[in-house]
């Protein structure tokens, strides 16, 4: 890690502020710090703030500029975001992952590829109704933990010194699924993704496929093309989703006169409501389902670990009796091992081969180190069998058979994707590994037994040959060595029902009678004793992929387009590559539920965008835009053209400044960082943080039916307003600033980076109470 910075003082810089007659912010400190920041974000529940560097090292810091933490995930980082809960961190990666990680300590709890190209941005959010006005007629709980004792741990790999691998699962659970929340991701090619908790995926539509609502005022259908997700923003009850993207605009059925004019910016307004509509039985199906697959991993583990753990032993074992094939063609005889073991125990001859074996290859000491090793191994694998996959397949059988008995109430569960004869089929897969792992402990109890009575006959005939006492050799059975030399010496049926790939053979009789079985009920798959205990985990594994996918292809469906705002024309579908621009969503109670004593379940909640307008852009220069109410505009299919509407604003800066970054705040306020261009070597540099109230600027509403200048910016032109540094809050910065601008909206801070390499952290809010209590 690297070492820390010392604190470095800096005077109040507050002449001109107080001539000015604002209220400046409370600095609270100014550090130099050893590296340029990508990208920054303050935990929504505690004083701590993730920074990503452009090394793509991720950083935990205290209020205090403790560092806590630093991690380097190896990829490109792209995006970051945390839980509503603040226990979890996202990271969006350059390759379209995912990175889940523990706030205290930083180690990775899961990863998922659910992109094929970078993550943009993330948004997580919390369901934001509360308990006490849930469907009080769905009350469901999850009854597993009444019966079942916590789910094992993922056993330990041989040779594995750490225990990164343990308790992650039920980590990540118990963090997770308390309360349901969904993280939306958006990558570079158009596709959002929706996963519930943040580990189960839910959803995924590509912008690229979806119809936008023709509310221009025009006679064609529009679709969207060679866009780029830039911001993506859930509301709190979960049911809209409101977009900001690049592209191009095109007209269905027509090929539009100027196609350049249709490239450029725009706010989409998806339909995301099955997740507030449906919201206790997409909960129900993610908590189930997501243990569930949870287990399956330790299952998955459990038998890649018994299979290490036998085929080291029988390597060790094979390499040993091989060397009497050796002896055997030394001395020229025309038998195998078999034959001559057979031969021995029959007290027919004991050829000199096998004698020398015996004796002087193998010898006393090598039949006791096999015995004991033999033995050794079969204690490992079995309580790997009792403690790991037995009690994990036990949960899995449980769990399934919820699920199977939910999505028998049609009613609620059919509209999710939840589907009866999947979920059979997974019950059966389920019910038949847990037979496969009974046979498979059988057959090791009867292989182990078998190895330990051969053993004791190869030492029992080892001492016989030196002419030692036999009395303190337990007595073997001649019947079982004869067993052990036809079925084991040459193969192995613990292995074989550890390998996904081989087919156990069964007698024609045998299969018969399970055929006659099938009238009786209870299962409908005659062949599963064909399969070994590694292929039919791979059953179920596909059986649970089938029967998960559905849930993601129905709420994947149901998501929809019911609003466009094209805000600016660009020249290119996709500058946010080269060249990202400030923006920032938030959703703010209205009025009326702010001036309201009375505390609503569901308050009404207004959207609000900003944004930096590009330069050049309709021949504007230095503006930024407002748009408020686009996701409550009235924007469905049943609404006429003229009706769509919506509350917009244009804010032209003071030409001496540039704005770096922009952040909605609480209270319905914005924050602006902007840089002076016209400071220089000779003068300070100086730059401002600056908060205007947003429900006192003097909106427009506009129309979206426009049908010859379809660009929302268009109507706001001569409706621009001129930012008035005199009026509001601003808060005078003696650094040239860079991005990012990190705003907690529920702590009151702020944090600002420099050129020169240096953290400005602001107290927004002037209560000297919170202040005080924070320090």
């Amino acid at each position: 890690m690297e070492e820390e910075v010392e604190e470095v003082e800096m005077e109040s810089v507050g002449e001109d502020t107080e001539a000015s007659g604002s209220i400046p912010f409370q600095l609270q400190f100014d550090k130099p710090v050893p590296f340029q920041v990508k990208m920054a974000e303050w935990n929504p529940e505690k004083d701590l703030l993730a920074i990503v560097t452009d090394e793509s090292k991720v950083l935990l810091h205290r209020f205090n500029w403790q560092r806590l933490w630093t991690i380097i995930p190896g990829k490109s980082i792209t995006s970051l975001c945390w839980s509503p809960d603040g226990k979890l961190i996202a990271l969006g990666t350059e390759d379209g992952s995912i990175f889940l990680h523990d706030v205290e300590n930083g180690k990775m709890l899961r990863s998922m590829r659910t992109h094929d190209a970078a993550v943009i941005c993330l948004n997580w959010e919390e369901d934001a109704l509360k308990a006490v006005d849930r469907d009080r007629h769905f009350v469901y709980e999850d009854r597993t933990t009444r019966f079942f004792p916590p789910p094992p741990q993922v056993p330990r790999i041989p040779g594995l010194s750490d225990g990164d691998l343990e308790e992650t699962t039920q980590q990540l659970s118990s963090v997770s699924c308390q309360r349901f929340n969904i993280l939306c991701s958006g990558d570079r090619d158009g596709c959002i993704c929706f996963s519930i908790f943040g580990i189960f995926p839910i959803g995924k539509i590509n912008i690229h496929n979806i119809l936008l609502p023709n509310h221009l005022g025009t006679n064609y259908q529009y679709q969207l093309k060679n866009a780029s997700i830039s911001k993506v923003a859930l509301s709190r009850d979960l049911c809209r989703l409101e977009v900001l993207c690049f592209g191009e605009l095109i007209e269905l059925g027509t090929s539009p006169k100027n196609n350049d004019t249709l490239v450029g910016f725009h706010c989409l307004n998806l339909d995301t409501s099955i997740f507030l509509n449906r919201k206790n039985e997409l909960h129900q199906v993610a908590q189930q389902a997501s243990n569930i697959e949870d287990v399956v991993e330790v299952v998955r583990a459990s038998i890649s670990v018994m299979s290490k753990q036998w085929t080291d032993a029988m390597s060790l074992f094979k390499s040993k009796f091989q060397a009497i094939a050796s002896l055997i063609a030394e001395h020229g005889l025309d038998s195998n091992s078999q034959d001559e073991f057979l031969s021995l125990l029959l007290g027919v001859r004991t050829s000199p081969a096998l004698q020398q074996f015996l004796l002087n290859t193998l010898g006393e000491a090598g039949v006791k180190r096999l015995s004991k090793t033999v033995d050794n191994t079969g204690k490992e694998v079995r309580t790997v069998l009792n403690e790991h996959l037995q009690p994990a397949l036990e949960i899995i059988g449980f769990r399934v058979g919820e699920l199977r008995g939910l999505s028998r109430w049609r009613a609620r569960f059919k509209s999710v994707g939840l589907d009866e004869k999947l979920m059979d089929n997974v019950t059966e897969t389920s019910g038949m590994l847990l037979i496969q792992a009974e046979r498979f402990s059988r057959v090791l109890t009867i292989v182990l037994f078998l190895f330990q009575n051969f053993f004791n006959w190869v030492l029992k005939c080892t001492k016989i040959l030196l002419q030692e006492p036999t009395d303190q050799v337990q007595q073997a059975n001649s019947e079982l060595v004869v067993v052990f030399l036809k079925f084991l010496l040459q193969s192995d049926p613990v292995e074989q029902l550890l390998e996904a790939k081989y087919s156990v053979e069964v007698d024609m009789e045998t299969m018969k009678r399970i055929e006659q079985m099938v009238a009786f009920g209870g299962y409908r798959d005659v062949t599963f004793l064909e399969r070994t205990l590694a292929s039919e985990c791979n059953k179920l594994e596909q059986c649970l992929k089938e029967a998960f996918l559905m849930p993601f292809t129905t709420v994947s469906e149901t998501v929809a387009c019911k609003g466009l705002a094209p805000l600016f024309p660009v020249a290119s579908p996709t500058p946010s590559t080269s060249l990202p621009i400030p923006m920032s969503i938030h959703y703010y109670k209205d009025e009326v539920d702010r001036a309201s004593e009375i505390d609503k379940a569901s308050p009404n909640l207004t959207d609000y965008t900003c944004f930096k307008v590009l330069d050049g852009s309709l021949g504007l220069k230095n503006c930024i835009g407002i748009v408020r109410g686009f996701m409550g505009a009235g924007l469905g299919s049943s609404v006429n053209a003229e009706e769509s509407c919506l509350d917009a604003l244009l804010v032209h800066l003071p030409d001496q400044y540039d704005c770096v970054d922009l952040s909605l705040y609480k209270e319905n306020q914005i924050v602006l960082l902007l840089n002076d261009l016209e400071s220089n070597s000779e003068t300070a540099e100086r730059s401002l943080m600056v908060m205007m109230q947003a429900s006192d600027l003097p909106f427009v509403s506009v129309s979206l039916s426009m049908s010859d200048n379809i660009f929302l910016l268009h109507q706001l032109e001569d409706s621009m307003m001129n930012l008035d540094l005199d009026i509001g809050k601003f808060r005078a910065i003696p650094h040239h600033v860079t991005v990012p601008l990190a705003v907690s909206a529920s702590r009151g801070l702020a944090c600002v980076f420099s050129s020169q390499r240096h953290t400005l952290v602001y107290i927004l809010d002037e209560d000297e109470d919170e202040v005080s209590e924070m320090e």
